[in-house]
C-alpha cells in the first residue's frame, strides 16, 4: 500500500527530537509499505533557523506544510486553517500520489483535517489518538464536535491504551473499529547497564540516589511536583538528586525553586537529549518519576522498564494498564506529598531488574507493527469493497 501519514507528533528540521515512539514506528511500517509522513510545522517555527536534522529514516520518508492559523484567537478554527494550509501548498502532490491510505496521529487539528482530506480525495483513512489530545482537547465544546465527527468516520482508531480506547467510544467511534494498540520498544537500544559506568560516563556523581525525569518540562508533565517532593525524600535518603531531561517552558521555574530552596546541588537540568542518549540515562538513575496529570501511554515509562529501571508514575491514562507492582509504584496526580511517600517506599526496596525488563519485552515493535500492518489493510480492503468499480 502507499499510505500518508498527516501528524504534527514527528520530527523535523524545527524540533528534531520530537516523538520519536512515532519515528520509530511509521519508519518500521514503511519496511513494509510505501509511507510518506507530511508534518505541520506552526508558521511561527517555520520563521526561525532549523533545530537541526532529525533523525535519518531508513525506510519512510518525510515533508513538511507550513501550518498557518490566526494566532491567540479561534483555536476551534485551527482544523480549518489546517486544510487550508495543507490545500494551498500539495494540492497538486496530494491528487497525484496515489494512496490508498490516509493516516492521522493526534485528534485535533490532524485528524479532523485528515477526514476532510480523506473526503477530499475520496480515500480512507484511520486515526491514532495518545492522551491529551482526547483527554484534553476533547473538552473544548467547539473542539469536541469535530473530534467525534472525525472519530466516527475513521475506518478505524488506534488507541494507545485501553482508557483511551474507551474515551474514543464515549466520543462516538465504533466499538467495533478502535483498537487498542501500544507502542513499542527498542529492547536493544534499552537495556540495563552497569550504573556506576553510567554515571561515569555521563559525569554525575557514583554515589547516591538519582531519579530521573525524562519528558517535556511542562506543570502538567508534573516535573513541578517532582522538584517539590525533593525536600521530603532527601530527608529519608540524603544525597539524593534529580536529574531533568527534557526542555520546555517550566525549566525557569525550575532552576529559580531549586536555587531558592538550597537544592541547586540536587538539581540537574540536563536539557533535552536525543533518543539514543535516553538509555545511558536510565541505565544511570535508580528511579523513573513521571508524576503526569494527564497521558496517554508514555514510551518513557516503557523504555525505563526495558532497562530494568523501575518507575513511580500517576495513576492516570494508561499508565495502570503497563505498570505492573513488579516494575513500579503508582501514585495520585497533583500531589506532591504522596509522591514524596511512594518514592521514600520505592528507594527503600530492592527490585528485580530481570523481571521488570522481561515484563517490557512484552510490548515489541514487530508485534505492533504486524497488528498495525492487519489493522490498515483490512481499512483499505473495506473500503474498496464499498466503492463501485
Amino acid at each position: 500500500m502507499r499510505i500518508l501519514v498527516l501528524s504534527n507528533l514527528f520530527p523535523s528540521a524545527w524540533d528534531p527530537l520530537r516523538a520519536s515512539f512515532n519515528r520509530q514506528q511509521f519508519d518500521r511500517l514503511g519496511a513494509r509499505h510505501e509511507v510518506e509522513v507530511l508534518v505541520p510545522v506552526d508558521f511561527r517555527q517555520h520563521r526561525r533557523p532549523p533545530a537541526g536534522a532529525p533523525p535519518a529514516l531508513a525506510h519512510a520518508r518525510a515533508g513538511t506544510f507550513t501550518f498557518w492559523y490566526p494566532p491567540r484567537i479561534g483555536r476551534s478554527l485551527h482544523a480549518l486553517a489546517w486544510c487550508a494550509s495543507l490545500w494551498s501548498q500539495r494540492r497538486r502532490w496530494l491528487r497525484q500520489g496515489g494512496f490508498d491510505l490516509l493516516l492521522a496521529s493526534w485528534a485535533f487539528p490532524d485528524a479532523v483535517g485528515t477526514a476532510w482530506l480523506a473526503r477530499r480525495l475520496g480515500l480512507p483513512y484511520a486515526v491514532k489518538v495518545h492522551g491529551s489530545d482526547l483527554n484534553v482537547l476533547a473538552g473544548y465544546r467547539l473542539r469536541r464536535w469535530q473530534i467525534a465527527r472525525s472519530l466516527r468516520g475513521a475506518g478505524a482508531v488506534l488507541a494507545v491504551s485501553r482508557a483511551l480506547a474507551g474515551r474514543a467510544v464515549e466520543l462516538g467511534a465504533a466499538p467495533a473499529g478502535v483498537h487498542v494498540l501500544y507502542n513499542g520498544v527498542d529492547g536493544a537500544l534499552f537495556r540495563p547497564g552497569d550504573r556506576a559506568a553510567a554515571r561515569r560516563a555521563l559525569g554525575l556523581p557514583v554515589e547516591g540516589r538519582l531519579l530521573l525525569f525524562v519528558g517535556n518540562l511542562k506543570p502538567e508533565k508534573g516535573c513541578i511536583d517532582a522538584l517539590a517532593a525533593l525536600p521530603t525524600v532527601r530527608d529519608r535518603h540524603p544525597g539524593t538528586r534529580i536529574a531533568f531531561v527534557g526542555e520546555g517552558p517550566a525549566r525557569a521555574r525550575l532552576q529559580a525553586s531549586a536555587a531558592g530552596s538550597g537544592l541547586a546541588d540536587a538539581v540537574l537540568l540536563a536539557g533535552a537529549r536525543g533518543h539514543a542518549e535516553l538509555p545511558a540515562w536510565m541505565q544511570a538513575a535508580d528511579l523513573l518519576v513521571l508524576p503526569s496529570h494527564n497521558e496517554g501511554v508514555p514510551n518513557v515509562v516503557l523504555e525505563a522498564m526495558s532497562c530494568g529501571l523501575p518507575v513511580v508514575a500517576t495513576a492516570v491514562g494508561g499508565i495502570p494498564e503497563v505498570l505492573p507492582p513488579l516494575a513500579g509504584l503508582l501514585v495520585p496526580p497533583r500531589d506532591p506529598a504522596a509522591l514524596a511517600a511512594t518514592l521514600d517506599q520505592a528507594l527503600a526496596r530492592p527490585w528485580n531488574g530481570a523481571a521488570i525488563r522481561g515484563h517490557a519485552a512484552g510490548f515489541d515493535w514487530d508485534d505492533n507493527i504486524a497488528r498495525l500492518d492487519a489493522i490498515l489493510t483490512g481499512v483499505v480492503q473495506a473500503h474498496r469493497a464499498r466503492s463501485p468499480e
